[in-house]
């Protein structure tokens, strides 16, 4: 039996807004019907759903729930501002997207970053004391020397915001590919660094504009906190990275970078069956908001097998290897981690493409937050032991 948006939401007692919240984050699924514009759902699943969240007019949010006019991910397409990102990947640089999601009227006017960097410092010096840090802390040490030298970004205007994100972007860059600050598109400053041809140079453009916003995930949730305390776009993107960081973020795409680079040695099959065997996971396969595949890594791969004809098969046999065993299809970080290494990137350049990429949507949220002059504060849900009153001691 299928049910309607509407009835769903009855059965539930929650807004249509919360119900197409939960579809989009992959915790219900929706069926088209022939001859229909609506979307309906299996009224089994919807009573499994209403169980497991105690019952009707009960249902909480695994998550905070906050509206935004940057991103959407629906029907297995993301869409930023309503513009089809796999279509603006086709031929957009990061700074057109960046443009796109910060609702830039005239783009790439202000202040030249390079300038600004002259003043604030070499980008991410690489002395024996710095490489011994992570690419995530790096990046945070760039920010937190531009954030005290740079006083107009203490402009939380979305113009002023615009400019210092604009700086943000180059300093990232030129941090990830160790280099000089340049006017040139971000793809081409790190293919640049890395020494790409053109074609591996339009693998780089391509991830950075699939990355650039995914909604609310945890490094962007991150970014909007910390943006509703009214702190500057540094501080804003630097406790992003933090949480991109982390093992099931961002750090999973360096994990499928490994994995990558023992496996062009090595069977793919046998390899990651072994893997397997030994109760390690996969990396990088599985998109709850994506049921059906990751739309992101198809376009990636795709464009890694044209750039890198020789790696073509080699890319084919891992996917299929990956899926063959898990029954999963290869996410974004899989494909990103799968590109760095047929590209012959650097160790951790993967995640370098990933923050550089996202940072554009992470200024994007802070303007969207700093405009509601709103501090975000959940409420947590006891769990706790009960209380004992002075009375019951």
């Amino acid at each position: 039996m299928l049910l309607s948006a509407r009835e769903t939401a009855d059965v539930l007692g929650i807004k249509l807004d919360t119900l197409y919240a939960y579809v989009s984050r992959g915790l219900l699924s929706s069926v088209e019907v022939a001859a229909s514009r609506e979307r309906h759902y299996e009224a089994e699943e919807v009573e499994r759903f209403r169980a497991g969240r105690g019952g009707r007019g009960r249902a909480e949010p695994l998550m905070p729930l906050i509206g935004s006019a940057i991103c959407l991910i629906e029907n297995h397409r993301l869409y930023y501002r309503g513009r089809d990102a796999l279509a603006l990947a086709e031929a957009a640089t990061l700074e057109d997207v960046a443009a796109i999601l910060w609702d830039e009227k005239a783009p790439g006017v202000g202040i030249v970053p390079g300038t600004v960097m002259e003043r604030c410092g070499a980008p991410c010096a690489s002395g024996p004391g710095k490489r011994r840090l992570g690419l995530i802390e790096r990046c945070q040490m760039q920010l937190a020397q531009f954030g005290a030298a740079d006083l107009a970004a203490l402009d939380l205007s979305p113009i002023g915001v615009m400019r210092t994100g604009r700086l943000i972007l180059a300093a990232l860059a030129a941090c990830v590919g160790e280099s000089e600050p340049s006017p040139q598109p971000v793809h081409e400053q790190l293919a640049r660094g890395w020494r790409l041809a053109p074609a591996g140079a339009d693998v780089v453009r391509r991830c950075l504009v699939l990355l650039a916003d995914h909604e609310l995930n945890a490094s962007t949730f991150v970014a909007r906190c910390v943006a509703s305390t009214g702190a500057t776009p540094y501080a804003v993107v630097s406790a992003a990275l933090a949480a991109l960081s982390g093992r099931l973020h961002g750090g999973a795409s360096a994990a499928v970078e490994a994995l990558a680079g023992e496996l062009l040695a090595t069977d793919a099959m046998s390899a990651m069956a072994a893997r397997l065997a030994r109760g390690e996971a996969l990396p990088g396969l599985g998109q709850p908001l994506y049921p059906k595949g990751d739309p992101r890594a198809v376009a990636i791969l795709a464009a890694a097998r044209t750039a890198v004809p020789t790696r073509a098969e080699w890319i084919d046999q891992v996917t299929q290897a990956a899926l063959r065993l898990t029954g999963q299809q290869p996410n974004v970080d899989f494909a990103l981690g799968i590109a760095a290494t047929v590209l012959g990137l650097p160790p951790g350049s993967a995640l370098g493409v990933f923050l550089v990429g996202r940072a554009a949507g992470w200024i994007a949220h802070a303007i969207e937050q700093y405009e509601t002059g709103m501090l975000i504060r959940p409420r947590a849900r006891y769990t706790g032991r009960s209380p004992v009153t002075s009375a019951a001691a």
